[in-house]
């Protein structure tokens, strides 16, 4: 219907000598007596055809090319706004158009042709996955099923290093409780992991070996064995809440120097010094972010100033900043048209530099879009459960499955603004009622299909493409009410990628809800005249199919009983 309004507009606009090429928008009333879309164009026009909006808004109705059949009447309300009102019969159609897609319905091809790769998750294996790491899991998972529904070939990528100080602590850490399991005494650093998943792999590697590696000389042997249990404990749960990936790519690699080429970090940094862009002082390397718009506010002055931004620390260490601009230049050389990174609020500071840096090196930074995933709290009984992976006490992403299950485990995950901080309310996400959000969405589905049984037992019904043609039969308030909303799906999916914001589907799929609940209490289904049970059964299928395909994105599950 978008397209079609606005064929119409610009016919009209050219029939009444306007040749304007800019984007014409159509939004969606807030208040239904406005409607059911509307369009500014009049007064977007009036200065430059130093006409009243209102004028230029009747000229432009006068001239539009619609049939009846799709667009019952057009007003001119306010200022200059333009109003449709569509007919009965485009919207049933559009019903009809759903239950003949099925699971297609909502899909586009807007991103034909283009790859696009999502980077999530990203958790060095020091240890098991916490809420927090779960939260951007989920919204990298979903936002990649999001650009999948929108025609985008899509690679899921796991981006990790098994290397450096924490990595050796874990080795240590593990040692330590091996040796204790050995019968000697150890003293514990507190800055060693202490968790309760050190004293199981040192069990296993006990189990397997005795005290045989009690003298070993590989030094890595215990990071090495601890770091591919940690591995598979992430893959594992990963995949409960139905998180996969398609590639890992080790942090590794930006650091091996091949036949004495220099490393993908060091061409890097060269690359930066041949354009001036890189700065050695104190020791260390920086890059001249000065140059390329950086800046802080000085405490004292409150006034703004341009700063420079440390590549490589005095003792040699790269900054995260280094190995991440390396990084995304094997996306790009790789050949993926659309770049999504999904991060911490750690990472906050941290991006806009990376981004900054590709850009002087000649990249179209524009294809980058950073996701920031806000902190997660959770509460037990009303109080904060505090998280620390170090000490052991980490609120675990397992424990968090294994309380609440994996779909209000993702569900709530989506639920708010990823720029928002989220308590996760366990009392709240195990709830059987329409309380719980997820609940009462998963209910709505549940209780269509309900209604499919009943009719089944009792009347016999059957679906059939043949008899979708009565869905002209609806005529309600509740009935059209629904039908519409239902058509708006695939301009919420593609509003959440854009965005790659998956609570707005969240948002549109709870009206899905509310205006079928709404419909099943004013409007009886079985028992009514035959044409019109059918007509009512086939919306709700629809209902149902848009809820499931809706589900599907989202990664929970479509219950048919509850």
């Amino acid at each position: 219907m978008k397209d079609l309004l606005i064929s119409g507009i610009q016919t009209a606009l050219r029939d009444i000598g306007v040749n304007d090429t800019r984007e014409i928008h159509i939004e969606k009333p807030a208040d239904e007596k406005f409607g059911d879309a509307s369009t500014n164009i009049a007064m977007v026009l009036a200065k430059e055809l130093k006409k009243n909006p209102r004028q230029i808004a009747a000229d432009i109705v006068a001239k539009l090319p619609f049939r009846n059949d799709a667009v019952e009447r057009t007003e001119i309300a306010g200022a200059g706004f333009i109003n449709f009102y569509f007919s009965n019969a485009f919207v049933t159609n559009a019903v009809q158009a759903i239950l003949e897609q099925g699971e297609s319905f909502g899909r586009s091809s807007v991103g034909a042709g283009k790859k696009a790769l999502v980077e999530y998750v990203s958790a060095n294996p020091t240890g098991p996955l916490t809420v927090g790491r779960g939260r951007g899991g989920v919204l990298g998972d979903t936002i990649a099923n999001l650009l999948d529904a929108q025609g985008y070939s899509v690679t899921r990528e796991y981006y990790f290093n098994n290397a450096g100080r924490q990595m050796r602590i874990l080795g240590d850490s593990v040692k330590l409780r091996y040796l204790e399991l050995c019968g000697e005494k150890m003293d514990f650093p507190d800055d060693y992991y202490q968790g309760n998943y050190i004293k199981d792999i040192a069990q296993k590697i006990f189990e397997q070996f005795g005290d045989s590696k009690k003298e070993a000389a590989a030094p890595y042997f215990f990071k090495e064995f601890a770091e591919a249990e940690i591995f598979e404990s992430i893959k594992q749960t990963l995949h409960r809440l139905g998180i996969r990936h398609d590639s890992f790519f080790n942090e590794l690699e930006l650091y091996r120097r091949d036949c004495d080429e220099p490393s993908r970090n060091d061409r890097v940094i060269a690359e930066l010094d041949n354009l001036g862009y890189i700065e050695r002082k104190d020791g260390a390397i920086w890059l001249k972010t000065s140059l390329l718009g950086k800046k802080t506010v000085n405490k004292e002055t409150k006034e703004e100033v341009a700063v420079d931004t440390v590549l490589v620390k005095s003792n040699g260490e790269p900054s995260y900043r280094l190995p991440d601009i390396a990084y995304h230049i094997t996306k790009y050389e790789r050949g993926f048209d659309l770049m999504v990174n999904v991060f911490g609020a750690d990472h906050i500071d941290e991006y806009p530099d990376v981004l900054r840096a590709l850009k002087a090196l000649g990249y179209d930074e524009t294809r980058v879009k950073v996701a920031i995933n806000q902190f997660v709290t959770t509460t037990v009984n009303g109080e904060v459960v505090k998280m620390s992976t170090r000490k052991g006490n980490a609120d675990l992403l397992d424990a968090l499955i294994d309380d609440v299950g994996a779909d209000a485990t993702r569900f709530f995950f989506m639920m708010r603004s990823k720029e928002s901080h989220l308590n996760f309310d366990l009392e709240l996400a195990k709830k059987q009622s329409s309380d719980n959000p997820v609940f009462y969405l998963q209910y709505a589905h549940a209780r269509i299909c309900g209604i499919v049984r009943v009719a089944e037992d009792t009347s016999g019904f059957t679906a059939k493409a043949s008899e979708y043609g009565l869905l002209s039969v609806l005529a309600a308030k509740e009935e059209l009410e629904l039908a519409k909303t239902l058509l708006r799906f695939p301009e919420a999916i593609e509003v959440a990628a854009e965005s790659l914001e998956p609570q707005k589907l969240i948002n549109y799929l709870n009206d899905v809800a509310a205006a079928f609940h709404k419909f099943y209490v004013e409007c009886r289904i079985v028992g009514e005249e035959e044409r019109v049970m059918k007509s009512r059964l086939y919306l709700s299928l629809a209902t149902r199919q848009v809820l499931k395909n809706g589900f599907k994105i989202l990664g929970i599950s479509a219950p048919e009983k509850m």
